[in-house]
């Protein structure tokens, strides 16, 4: 199945895969991250601390009510922030030097433009995400402000209007969440391989998606499913979850296109 073309007018080819596919994908990205320590240690720590620290301010702020929106806003901006990991399963794959450095040179490819466009459009849905918590805490709540974490959650979990904000700002999740997975979950990894535009990568991502709407689906639960567990011991289990989950992007990527 082509699904759309390069620079240089080759096609891009779309195959077709199973569950045992995400299996591979996934044991292959585990197989990455632990042969290559010194740079993971590197780039999975920038992920918890960032947590740590954004989780500080929504906890001191009256905007206790978005630290849940903005862990959970990481799965939406992940797929860019891991565009590092990427690179180093390209170039493990390739037979080069695979030295934590490395993962900048993303800096300096020729698709650098096509990446920070996809990775802008990531982050005008991530902001998108918090505009929409807020107004969905708003229509629940209306202006109430908790005096902490302990008294919003306290409100949340035993009132009708708590369980109503996480039901409808749940499927608003779930919303952007599809957004985000159907049009990066091979993006980055297309536009570090291949001469492709953002648009055309974007593109080739979305009817990925379409061709495999099982294993994209359970992909995407596993991701959302890691990214919860790494996130509740204080955001320090990102520490490996986020770089597994970047090379396993990467293989999975080489499983879905056509060389």
């Amino acid at each position: 199945m082509r699904v759309g073309e390069d620079a240089d007018h080759e096609p891009i080819t779309i195959r077709r895969i199973g569950t045992e596919d995400i299996r591979q994908a996934l044991a292959q990205g585990f197989d990455d991250f632990s042969r290559q320590p010194s740079h993971l240690v590197f780039l999975g720590l920038i992920y918890p601390i960032v947590g740590l620290l954004i989780g500080r301010a929504a906890m001191d702020a009256e905007w206790v009510m978005l630290l849940f929106p903005i862990m959970a806003g990481f799965a939406l901006i992940g797929p860019f922030a891991a565009i590092g990991i990427y690179e180093i399963s390209r170039r493990r794959e390739q037979g080069l030097d695979t030295a934590w450095s490395h993962a900048f040179d993303v800096l300096r490819s020729p698709a650098r433009w096509s990446i920070l466009l996809v990775g802008a459009i990531l982050m005008v849905l991530f902001v998108a995400w918090l505009a929409s918590a807020m107004a969905i805490y708003r229509w629940a709540f209306g202006d109430f402000v908790p005096a902490g974490q302990t008294d919003f959650m306290y409100r949340v979990l035993t009132t009708g209007e708590g369980w109503a904000l996480i039901l409808v700002g749940n499927a608003a999740g779930f919303l952007f969440a599809l957004v985000a997975l159907t049009t990066s979950v091979i993006s980055f990894p297309l536009l570090l391989d291949r001469h492709v535009n953002a648009f055309s990568a974007m593109g080739a991502s979305i009817r990925a998606v379409a061709a495999n709407p099982g294993p994209m689906a359970l992909w995407g639960l596993i991701v959302a499913a890691l990214l919860v567990i790494g996130s509740i011991p204080l955001f320090v289990g990102l520490a490996v979850v986020v770089p597994v989950l970047g090379h396993a992007t990467w293989h999975l990527y080489r499983k879905v296109v056509v060389r």
